[in-house]
């Protein structure tokens, strides 16, 4: 396997011949030019990780080539050569955007030397890009949390994974339960945790920038592509991991040209000539379940049989309702902190109605109302009526424990009532409240909704026939 691709550009024949066999037998890939025209011809179609490039190369200004490659947005190292000693040219050369200067007949074993430091170095800038980008992004940070037997079972399996080094992972699960941070959990166990982590939304990205962002393009390649060349997510994680989340969105076009990907370990950027070989480990994520995409014409057969090799199905919030206290505290100390606010308190019975609810946007639903109520309150403690706004159910026992006696009080006309009115007008009232949701109602009323259900039908409540008001947050 190569070290490294190095395109050296001197007139002078017996130099490019002689740094060709020692750079080949030290491991590198080299490529030899003699003139601009040649040079800009090689590095188009090369594709050099690193350039030797002489201050005059033939005719031509070795230090207006540096300019301009720059200027079309190549972000590779350049070491430019000379056989004169000349200050003022190596600190033209440099603010051009050279990486080092180079004075002729040089020391071969130091130009090893230079060549490793600039490679590591160029690698460590790719490396903090990608890092700048992760900090830039939206996507909690806090790791995982809880202490569930759900999440312990796949965190278990998860580690197993990790193993792999090379095993496709597909995750399910519905959306806010965290696959991304399983997926970093996998890639974190692996031995290729010191190599890129990329994320990659397929839902997030327009159809038709889609395969341009995977692969990544060449100048030229479409309007727009102008200015410079681009690496593709799967280029920028050479050697780690690549998170497809939501695959499920990827027209049926891409899906054909990821599964090449994934059978050939290669592809070619938009517009480019040269194939690109490519390490990585693929880990998808679906909030949806993929065997019935497939039956509905949605997804390729072929490529979910090449993705279903280590499934892991993440559980919702509402599976694993021991981890919501923990999962709480966590945000709520992040988000005092974002704020520089005390660490509010949680009295139990507001952490009684989290763990109650159902929770359909799973953990991120939870960290977003953590971050709505730490934002908008100052009191020492998160009591119940914090929580509002979150579930008309829970207005409902706010309201009844405002009263002074914390009980329920019924107001009986002097003509008295029967018990079946008064069991339909609470059972009516109920779900006017809860927005004709059974499940809440039933939660209110302290029965099963099988049971609601029996009483609604023995009292000829029907849902078609009701009109529920919309009650405010």
């Amino acid at each position: 396997m190569s070290k490294g691709r190095i395109l050296v550009a001197d007139d002078e024949r017996t130099l490019t011949v002689s740094l060709r066999n020692v750079l080949s037998d030290a491991g590198y890939t080299v490529a030899v030019c003699g003139s601009r025209e040649e040079f800009l011809l090689q590095f188009s179609s090369f594709n050099p990780d690193i350039i030797f490039l002489d201050i005059y190369l033939g005719t031509a200004n070795g230090i207006q080539i540096l300019k301009q490659i720059k200027s079309e947005g190549w972000g590779g190292p350049v070491i430019m050569m000379t056989a004169h000693s000349d200050v003022s040219l190596a600190v033209q050369a440099m603010k051009e955007g050279a990486a080092d200067f180079m004075v002729k007949p040089f020391d071969l074993d130091h130009l090893i030397v230079v060549i490793e430091k600039n490679l590591e170095f160029a690698h460590l800038e790719s490396r903090v890009q990608l890092l700048q980008e992760e900090l830039e992004s939206e996507r909690s940070r806090s790791g995982i949390i809880g202490k569930s037997a759900a999440l312990r079972r796949i965190l278990d399996m998860a580690e197993k994974f990790a193993h792999g080094e090379t095993t496709t992972v597909l995750l399910e699960g519905e959306s806010g339960t965290g696959k991304e941070v399983i997926a970093r959990f996998i890639h974190q166990k692996s031995t290729r945790a010191d190599k890129p982590f990329v994320a990659f939304n397929c839902g997030a990205i327009p159809k038709d920038l889609a395969e341009s962002e995977f692969f990544g393009y060449e100048r030229g390649a479409f309007t727009g592509a102008t200015e410079k060349m681009k690496q593709g997510k799967f280029e920028l994680a050479g050697g780690g991991t690549i998170l497809l989340d939501e695959i499920a969105e990827l027209s049926l076009d891409m899906q054909v040209k990821l599964l090449r990907v994934l059978e050939e370990k290669r592809f070619y950027r938009l517009g480019g000539t040269r194939e690109i070989d490519v390490d990585v480990r693929i880990i998808a994520a679906s909030n949806r379940d993929l065997s019935k995409e497939v039956e509905g014409g949605r997804f390729r057969e072929d490529l979910f049989y090449r993705l279903n090799v280590a499934v892991l199905k993440v559980p919702p919030l509402r599976d694993r309702k021991e981890d919501i206290e923990a999962l709480t505290y966590a945000f709520v100390q992040e988000f005092s902190k974002k704020f520089l606010k005390p660490v509010p308190h949680l009295v139990p019975e507001a952490l009684q109605i989290l763990e109650g609810l159902s929770w359909k946007g799973n953990v991120r639903e939870l960290r977003n109302a953590i971050e709505r109520i730490v934002l908008l309150n100052d009191a020492p403690s998160i009591t119940a009526e914090h929580l509002d706004f979150l579930n008309p159910v829970q207005r409902v026992l706010h309201q009844a424990a405002k009263n002074a006696d914390g009980g329920f009080s019924l107001q009986i006309p002097s003509a008295g009532v029967r018990m079946s009115e008064v069991l339909k007008d609470l059972i009516l009232k109920t779900l006017e409240i809860t927005g004709g949701n059974q499940v809440q109602a039933s939660k209110v009323l302290g029965v099963t909704r099988s049971k609601l259900r029996y009483k609604m039908d023995q009292l000829g409540i029907k849902p078609e026939q009701r009109t529920f008001k919309t009650t405010g947050a």
